[in-house]
């Protein structure tokens, strides 16, 4: 999947449908089409500035190797509370 300047991009990019230049609203299933991707490229967006971030606080950590697993292991459980995939 790809935003809207990707257009164009080829075989199997999904990319959204620009509003045409005259002025002309989309219909509805184009519309849905790109509330549909939009909304699905928002949950991968959200996951890599996640993995970013963390993967940042990782590379500052000077705790032995078995230590830093448990604090991994810590800080997913930790993500999945945070996003309700914990109940």
């Amino acid at each position: 999947m790809a935003d809207s300047g990707y257009d164009g991009a080829g075989i199997g990019i999904l990319s959204p449908v620009k509003q045409p230049s005259d002025g002309r609203p989309l219909d509805l299933d184009t519309r849905t089409r790109n509330a549909l991707l939009r909304a699905l490229r928002c949950l991968g967006e959200r996951g890599f500035a996640l993995l970013t971030q963390r993967r940042r606080t990782l590379q500052r950590i000077t705790a032995s190797p078995s230590r830093i697993g448990d604090i991994v292991k810590a800080a997913l459980v930790l993500t999945h509370f945070e996003h309700g995939y914990l109940k």
